[in-house]
């Protein structure tokens, strides 16, 4: 059987993670860069007689590193590592995206392109002839709507079919010439040149509710209250909500341990291994299932939404600026929140969710 290795790559906020977990499913390892404070993932298919191995590099705009994030991204890029690189780019608003496109093509031909949310693009009356795209860019592109699981046939037939040729390593010093102005400048002229002539656009301004919404929810006078009501109101239903549950699972694990030890009762089992096994394993195993379970329930599935909106980074924007006078960033905002907050109330330390602000 054969193995690839695929870059995934793409900037933040596109379904890149989405596109991962689609493809590998629940076989995947998740772990930090060696060397690096920057978490990772990796995963593994098979698919007819290949199996790949998917490397979710952490999302970048660009490969100027500025950042230790993007340090990482571009690096594994240059390293020669992958056997392919598979770019996620946001419909919505693919000139943005193709930014970072051309920065890999410049390194590597061996590039995919999946063009995603195409569902939100149509919503918006934007629509992209993917077969211009691909004739302008020189490479096979694949149109999803990640979430709805649209177009992964496709994309695995294309990762299947694709003519994967000899890339030797890149130094990552190379990249450094994309910082200069005339690089930046031909590359966005490139990017709205290939845009204009792949994209039609049926509304006037396909992102004005976009805006609109950013002058409220960003806005000095409206964001940090909308902020505070909205994250303490999800804190007030995870901490009042779980209650229930986590009571009823209670009294549910009571009953179910007063039939267990009836049972080990009556077919005469030894002291010694009925106090570990009841009063040990099991009554540990239950207190835990019923007070963490409930909080973790309700309280991922609403930031799940909150990062789907796209809500995540406008926190980060609202508090960038206080956190800047204390020289950190407007990203750690969440995980402040979790430590500061959440933790001396809630058994569900779940902070890991404000990586999802990059």
């Amino acid at each position: 059987m054969k193995s690839r290795t695929i870059a995934l790559a793409g900037n933040p906020n596109v379904g890149k993670s989405t596109v991962f977990n689609s493809l590998t499913g629940l076989n995947q390892h998740t772990g930090n860069w060696p060397g690096k404070t920057v978490s990772g993932a990796q995963g593994a298919f098979t698919y007819k007689d290949t199996r790949y191995l998917l490397v979710d590099l952490p999302g970048t705009y660009s490969l100027a590193a500025t950042s230790i994030d993007e340090t990482v991204a571009r690096d594994y890029l240059c390293s020669g590592e992958a056997d392919a690189t598979l770019i996620v780019v946001d419909g919505t608003c693919l000139e943005r995206n193709l930014n970072l496109v051309l920065q890999i093509l410049s390194i590597t031909e061996n590039v995919i392109l999946c063009v995603n949310l195409l569902d939100e693009a149509r919503k918006k009356k934007i629509s992209i002839d993917l077969d211009q795209l691909s004739q302008r860019l020189g490479i096979p592109v694949v149109g999803m709507a990640a979430r709805a699981r649209d177009g992964l046939d496709l994309l695995l037939e294309t990762l299947h079919t694709f003519e994967y040729k000899e890339d030797p390593a890149v130094k990552a010093d190379w990249t450094e010439h994309l910082r200069s102005d005339e690089t930046r400048r031909g590359i966005l002229r490139r990017a709205h040149e290939i845009c204009t002539s792949c994209v039609t656009v049926e509304k006037k301004d396909p992102h004005a509710f976009d805006r609109r919404l950013d002058k409220i929810v960003t806005s000095r006078k409206f964001g940090f209250p909308i902020m505070l009501l909205l994250l303490f109101f999800i804190f007030w239903l995870t901490i009042t909500g779980a209650n229930y549950p986590s009571q009823g699972l209670t009294y549910l694990f009571a009953w179910l341990q007063n039939q267990l030890e009836s049972f080990l009762s009556y077919i005469h089992t030894p002291a010694f291994i009925e106090a570990p096994l009841m009063d040990g394993i099991y009554k540990t195993l239950t207190w835990v299932i019923s007070v963490m379970l409930p909080p973790m329930a309700i309280f991922f599935p609403l930031f799940t939404l909150l990062e789907d909106f796209g809500y995540l980074p406008r926190v980060a924007f609202n508090m960038d600026h206080a956190f800047k006078k204390c020289c950190a960033h407007g990203k750690q905002a969440l995980t402040m929140w979790f430590v500061y907050i959440r933790m001396p109330f809630s058994s569900s330390g779940a902070y890991s969710k404000s990586r999802t602000l990059s």
